[in-house]
C-alpha cells in the first residue's frame, strides 16, 4: 500500500466532497467546484469530515495500484486545498523593454519578438499583472495553474549568459561566463 494513500484527507467546514455513481469525485467549496474521474485501481469512501482512498485488490499489478493509490489521494487533497485557498504562481519578466499586460482572459507578452505573444487562459484560471514585469496566475486547479505558468515561461525561458527571459519568482539562474579573448 502507498504510505501517502493511507492517510485520510480532512475536509474543512464549508467544503463538500461527493462520490458519484459514475466513479467521479466532486469537491465543492467557496472558490468553486472541481471534479476527478477515478481510476479502476482505486475507490473512495466519503465521511462527513474525511475522505479515505482504498486500493481494489483484484485490478492491476501491485506496483501500479500503489502508485495510483497515492496519486489519487494527493489529487483529492489538492482539490480540497484549491476550492478553499486556491493556488497561484508568480512569474518575472527580465529584459530591457520586455513587459506583460493582462487583458481579460489573456496575457500579452512583449518579449523581444517582432510581434507580441498572446497566451489565452483556460477556464478557471485568472491572470494579473501588478506591474509590467510581474505576472500572477491564480485559480483553483493546481495542475491548470502550473501548466499555464509553464506555457508562458516556455515562450522565453531564462538564458544563462545575460539572464534575460521569463522565470518563476525566486528562481535562480546560474550565469555562464561569456567568451574570453586571449592575446
Amino acid at each position: 500500500m502507498s504510505r501517502i494513500g493511507k492517510k485520510p484527507v480532512s475536509v474543512p467546514a464549508g467544503v463538500t466532497v461527493e462520490r458519484t455513481p459514475a466513479r467521479e469525485v466532486v469537491v465543492k467549496g467557496p472558490k468553486g467546484e472541481l471534479r476527478i474521474k477515478l481510476r479502476p485501481e482505486v475507490d473512495v469512501t466519503v465521511d462527513k469530515s474525511t475522505v479515505q482512498i482504498q486500493q481494489l485488490e483484484a485490478v492491476g499489478e501491485q506496483r501500479a495500484r500503489s502508485a495510483f493509490h497515492g496519486m489519487t489521494r494527493a489529487m483529492i487533497h489538492n482539490m480540497v486545498q484549491g476550492v478553499t485557498k486556491g493556488y497561484e504562481k508568480k512569474l518575472e519578466v527580465v529584459g530591457v523593454g520586455w513587459n506583460a499586460a493582462a487583458q481579460g482572459t489573456k496575457v500579452v507578452l512583449n518579449i523581444g519578438y517582432n510581434k507580441p505573444v498572446t497566451v489565452l487562459m483556460p477556464k478557471g484560471v485568472q491572470v494579473g499583472t501588478p506591474n509590467p514585469n510581474n505576472i500572477v496566475i491564480f485559480g483553483t486547479d493546481k495542475q491548470a495553474v502550473g501548466h499555464i505558468a509553464a506555457v508562458i515561461r516556455k515562450h522565453r525561458p531564462p538564458e544563462p549568459y545575460k539572464g534575460k527571459g521569463i522565470r518563476y519568482a525566486g528562481e535562480v539562474v546560474q550565469k555562464k561566463q561569456g567568451k574570453s579573448f586571449g592575446t
